[in-house]
């Protein structure tokens, strides 16, 4: 019996694992190929036709022509910058020049308008020291601020708290229109002055400013102003008097417990001490006022009266 011959066995052979970037086909396309094929050809004959320089002898002339025009628009603005830069020196000099003589001009006149306010100040004390005659001349000297005085009396210094911190709720500065912190305060020296003079000081000067009766003490921002002339601290108030007795009235008044009342609650400093002789110089500007009696209006009164 022929039998049927065997066939060897087919041997299937496994499939090839897919590419991890088979599913990607059209972005590795437009990677590949980033610039398309039209574009590229375009490029390549445009290059090869004129090869990246004029052809024509109009293009040539042209491009030389914009060469020339711009060469030639450098030169000039160099030589104008050239030309010009002597004038703008000299005219800074001379601008320099004027701004020096004005500013001296400015501080002579300032010293003239210091010399005539000395001159004035003596003539105005003179007159003070004339006026009454004799011993009452000097105390209304003395009272006005117009003449140098020196003798025993008072001194007190008046400094800001240490780092200035907010003191306490219900403070004696509560109602004076600033925030309860270490520093003095315009109305803190203006109650200090008030006190010394209701307490029997005859003259008065802080940081050496002499102060008088038509004397202001105001606040501009956190400064304090004697006079509309800025003081720093500490304050040093000299007050000449009876030494002994204006320290222990003023500690006693009102004001000198408003100040120990400043020094507990708040930390600001104060030292007051008795002083042999003290010596405060006469007020920079006296402003003498005259008033007259006015006899005949009182006159007419009496007889409307009567």
């Amino acid at each position: 019996m022929c039998g049927m011959p065997q066939q060897p066995p087919v041997r299937s052979t496994p499939p090839r694992p897919a590419r991890p970037d088979a599913s990607m086909s059209l972005l590795n396309n437009v990677m590949d190929h980033s610039l398309d094929d039209g574009y590229a050809e375009a490029a390549a004959r445009k290059q090869a036709a004129d090869g990246g320089m004029p052809k024509t002898l109009r293009a040539k002339l042209g491009l030389a022509a914009g060469l020339v025009l711009a060469a030639l628009v450098v030169t000039v603005g160099a030589a104008q910058a050239r030309v010009a830069a002597p004038v703008v020196a000299k005219e800074r000099e001379e601008l320099i020049d004027r701004i020096d003589q004005e500013t001296e001009d400015a501080d002579a006149l300032e010293d003239d308008v210091e010399d005539l306010r000395a001159d004035v100040g003596a003539r105005q004390r003179e007159a003070l020291r004339d006026s009454g005659g004799g011993d009452h001349g000097d105390l209304m000297g003395i009272l006005a601020g117009a003449v140098e005085v020196h003798g025993p009396g008072v001194k007190l210094v008046v400094d800001d708290a240490k780092g200035s911190g907010t003191g306490g709720d219900g403070g004696p500065r509560e109602t004076s229109g600033f925030s309860d912190t270490g520093r003095v305060r315009d109305r803190d020296m203006q109650r200090v002055v008030n006190g010394l003079w209701e307490s029997g000081a005859e003259a008065i000067s802080i940081n050496g400013q002499r102060l008088t009766a038509l004397s202001a003490i105001r606040a501009a921002g956190d400064a304090i102003l004697v006079d509309n002339r800025p003081l720093v601290p500490p304050y040093t108030v000299l007050a000449v008097g009876d030494g002994e007795r204006l320290a222990a009235r003023f500690q006693d008044s009102a004001d000198g417990l408003y100040l120990h009342a400043l020094q507990e609650n708040f930390g600001i400093r104060t030292a007051i001490s008795v002083e042999g002789d003290l010596r405060l110089p006469a007020a920079p500007s006296v402003t003498v006022r005259t008033a007259q009696p006015t006899t005949g209006k009182s006159e007419k009164t009496e007889k409307g009266t009567s």
